[in-house]
């Protein structure tokens, strides 16, 4: 497969991790996800009946991340990933990154994050 839809830097305010603070307000996330599909009869066509509609894609990554309230980010990323496989069956493999964007530890690092792939059997 080569063909992959790619989204990136989607923010989502959520409640994710496990110390006291973390589970008493939501904090910024940052999602990349990358769908591997076929695309050909899309760009033959033209047609978004023939692909994964991001919009949606994004409408129910963000929806996943607020609904819940995770512990872990690995927890999150695979819950997304699994939901987005759920949407296309035309989607063969899907990619989630997610990153705490200010992660309450002391060093100073950027992000923190995981990334989990799920393909179909």
């Amino acid at each position: 497969m080569t063909d992959v839809i790619e989204l990136r830097g989607l923010r989502v305010s959520a409640v994710v991790g496990v110390l006291r603070e973390e589970r008493e307000r939501a904090q910024s996330l940052s999602f990349d996800l990358d769908l591997e599909r076929p695309f050909d009869a899309a760009a033959l066509s033209d047609d978004l009946s023939q692909t994964t509609n991001y919009a949606e894609v994004l409408s129910t990554t963000a929806r996943v991340a607020r609904e819940g309230a995770f512990l872990l980010l690995e927890t999150l990323a695979y819950r997304v990933a699994h939901e987005v496989l759920a949407m296309d069956p035309a989607i063969e493999a899907a990619t989630v990154s997610v990153r705490k964007l200010r992660a309450p530890v002391e060093e100073d690092v950027e992000s923190v994050g995981v990334r989990c792939t799920l393909r179909r059997a």
